[in-house]
């Protein structure tokens, strides 16, 4: 039983071989939490770890107990105002206008398995034997409301799913100002934080610093889960790297505005908070309605953060994401945006097509410009019912089935969250943008954001998709957003509901997903927002590959995709091989290097391959079988950061297989210098017993534990380009 109540000391104890998370119902009635780290045995009772001393200008619970305040506590789903003044995890105004609560223990449920959340996507199991949940019911006899906190810990994996669902049983309205997902607090600080931060083409780059009394957060108010801050923030030890020490990963399943905040009060203790951002929300509650808050996903590691990642990893691809393609090899595809733009006709699109095909791609994927009056980005967006005869003239289901006869697959490009006043779309309905009576409606991209926060919105723009989708024989859809939300009103909503609107846009954006998968189960969705910008556990429960960054630099990418592994799986990240120079920084790196990041993600290319040489051709030939005949092994084995693109001149990582029979190494030499020294790229994650071959070079073998204490020695005559400028190695190591 991974979930034990122990009811003489009031705790419950949440552990498998990997972790442990102790819960505490304080002498208040109120939930403390004692531990959350490496598992430990179990006792009847951890209540030595529960400390009280009375202190000068504290606040204290009861008149007769001076020594137990709630501000030195550490707490599980904290309040403000009642001896704590730290930030709250909840905050919920009453019919008075006090914002004051006190949530006490009611009961408790404990089951296997886990629930699914309504209208949210969220981790799942497949059987109940794969995890245990604990429900916790806590009751403001005042305001008479019920706060459920869920717990699930999964049997093989060192994680916690933590939600909670607020139920007003009072006959007076109360409006949640602040619903936060988890909360825990920490005694002490000696923390470093890590986030994921950036902007368009730059996604996700790590950042890190070391904790100081006060609060350090991240957050998006933007409408998405944006590019300039992902939804995940880690706590590692000072002494923490890749392979050694702890990790705390904080990951929250959702892609609307969230608050990621460390907080350290004046005696070192520390919170962290994540959830929905307050400050642009607001739900009011009726009696007997219901708010569910997005899921967080807590991750610990004593082992650096390589395997706080793989934990992030599995979870995510194998209870995260869903349908037919979580475990399906996903095809290599060519995009035409980057060859074409808008400016494209059917002859050109079939060029295209027939030389991929001859090069061994797998899926054509027509981008923007498709459909009504679309050959900039200043009008047609949103007229997904009209398609563009001057360049598709046997339409969608005439150039779908010219490419599937060619023996390829076809996919299209969607933004159908948003619309340009140049469109008929918005000619027909100009009140459903998000916008604010009275006041300019900012534009972004030349294009405004539908408002998906009303069902008829959604419901119409479904019409519009289920029917070009059932016309013709897609297989794949890009689901791009390229503008963040401004001026947020809706039309459909009264005064007192508008703090409801970036949430419900969100969950609007969630239910056209659903009965577009639900509809369409056989279609691979990848999403994209201006890249990156939407790369979130939320995106990947329904779409289970996102674009990870308009930026196909090669150098960029490694920058990019090595952020994006501390959370996100190979198999979800998006990689194309560019045209060069590249569009967005304007360098040209070799077709070798392109690839040989690309290979690490969803591949695929993006560039006019009618305009190859043969000898570039030729390459291209070499990439797509080499990628072919290791796809699995890249999308599924266990992935290791090994050198930082952020630390050095130097780049590198691994995929391992499960049984530590192969696996294949990148290694990137960003420039190249003078009369340098000797270089050792040393391996991780092998069986340091095992006997190993490099590139099927059978002449010469290595154990694993040279490969990974000595390693392998790089020369130029190696790397692409013989070493100089943008250079890059593969390295295929087979057991023998």
């Amino acid at each position: 039983m991974p979930i034990i109540f122990h009811k003489e000391s009031g705790e419950f104890h949440l552990y498998n071989k990997e972790i442990s998370y102790i819960i505490k119902i304080l002498p208040n009635n109120q939930l403390g939490n004692l531990y959350f780290g490496k598992a430990i045995n179990d006792r009847t009772s951890f209540s030595h770890l529960f400390q009280k001393k009375p202190r000068s200008l504290s606040a204290y619970i009861f008149d007769n107990d001076p020594s137990f305040s709630l501000q030195y506590t550490s707490q599980e789903y904290p309040s403000y105002g009642t001896t704590d003044f730290r930030c709250p995890a909840f905050e919920i105004k009453q019919k008075n206008g006090s914002r004051i609560s006190c949530f006490e223990y009611q009961k408790h449920e404990i089951f296997p398995g886990k629930k699914n959340i309504k209208g949210l996507p969220a981790t799942y199991v497949e059987g109940t034997h794969e995890a245990e949940t604990l429900e916790i019911t806590l009751y403001d006899k005042v305001m008479e409301t019920e706060l459920v906190l869920s717990y699930t810990i999964f049997n093989d994996y060192s994680a916690i799913a933590r939600s909670a669902k607020f139920i007003n049983k009072s006959e007076d309205t109360i409006v949640l100002e602040r619903a936060m997902s988890a909360s825990i607090d920490f005694i002490g600080c000696n923390f470093e934080m890590i986030h994921l931060s950036g902007a368009w083409s730059r996604e996700r780059h790590i950042k890190k610093r070391k904790l100081q009394q006060g609060i350090q957060a991240i957050y998006s108010m933007r409408g998405i889960s944006s590019a300039e801050h992902n939804p995940f923030i880690a706590l590692i030890r000072p002494n923490t790297d890749e392979n050694y020490g702890e990790a705390y990963g904080f990951s929250l399943i959702y892609s609307g505005n969230h608050l990621e905040q460390v907080e350290v009060d004046t005696h070192d203790m520390t919170r962290v908070i994540m959830g929905i951002h307050p400050d642009t929300f607001q739900w009011p509650l009726e009696k007997e309605e219901i708010f569910q808050t997005p899921e967080a996903i807590l991750v610990y590691s004593g082992s650096g953060l390589n395997k706080m990642s793989q934990t992030y990893h599995k979870l995510y691809s194998k209870h995260l994401a869903r349908g037919q393609w979580r475990d399906r090899t996903r095809p290599i595809l060519i995009n035409n945006w980057e060859a074409t733009d808008m400016s494209f006709t059917e002859e050109k699109i079939l060029s295209i097509a027939k030389t991929a095909k001859e090069l061994g791609i797998e899926l054509f994927v027509l981008d923007d410009g498709w459909f009504g009056d679309r050959d900039n980005d200043k009008a047609g967006l949103g007229d997904w019912n009209v398609i563009n005869s001057k360049k598709l003239p046997n339409g969608i289901k005439g150039l779908a089935e010219q490419i599937d006869t060619m023996g390829m697959k076809f996919g299209l490009w969607f933004e159908p969250e948003a619309v340009n006043k140049d469109s008929d779309f918005y000619r027909q309905h100009p009140d459903w943008i998000i916008s604010t009576p009275g006041r300019r409606a900012s534009a972004s991209r030349n294009q405004y954001v539908l408002d998906f926060s009303r069902k008829e919105v959604v419901d119409y723009i479904y019409s519009m998709m289920e029917e070009v989708l059932s016309s013709a024989k897609i297989s794949y859809i890009k689901w791009d957003m390229n503008r963040y939300i401004t001026e947020c009103y809706s039309l459909g909503m009264d005064a007192e509901n508008q703090g409801k609107v970036f949430h419900r846009y969100i969950l609007g954006v969630y239910d056209l997903y659903s009965r577009l998968i639900e509809k369409f189960p056989h279609i691979l969705f990848e999403s994209c927002s201006s890249g990156g910008a939407r790369f979130d556990p939320g995106m990947l429960y329904y779409a289970p590959q996102t674009w990870t960054s308009d930026n196909t630099d090669a150098i960029e990418r490694l920058m990019i995709q090595y952020g994006t592994s501390l959370v996100y799986p190979l198999c979800s990240m998006g990689a194309h091989v560019s045209a060069v120079p590249n569009q967005q920084v304007g360098r040209t790196t070799p077709l070798e290097t392109r690839a040989n990041v690309a290979f690490f993600g969803v591949f695929g290319y993006e560039l006019d391959l009618t305009l190859l040489t043969d000898e570039e051709k030729e390459k291209i030939k070499e990439q797509v079988a080499f990628y072919k005949a290791h796809r699995e092994l890249l999308l599924k084995g266990t992935f290791y950061r090994i050198l930082s693109p952020f630390e050095g001149n130097e780049a590198s990582w691994i995929v391992v297989s499960e049984d530590k029979t192969e696996a294949i190494a990148g290694y990137y030499k960003v420039l190249n210098s003078a009369n340098e020294g000797w270089r050792r790229f040393k391996l991780t994650g092998l069986d340091e017993d095992k006997k190993y071959i490099i590139n099927n070079n059978s002449q010469r073998y290595y154990y694993g534990d040279e490969l990974m204490n000595i390693g392998i020695v790089v020369e130029d005559k190696n790397l692409s380009q013989n070493g100089t400028d943008f250079s890059s190695a593969i390295y295929y190591i087979k057991c023998i």
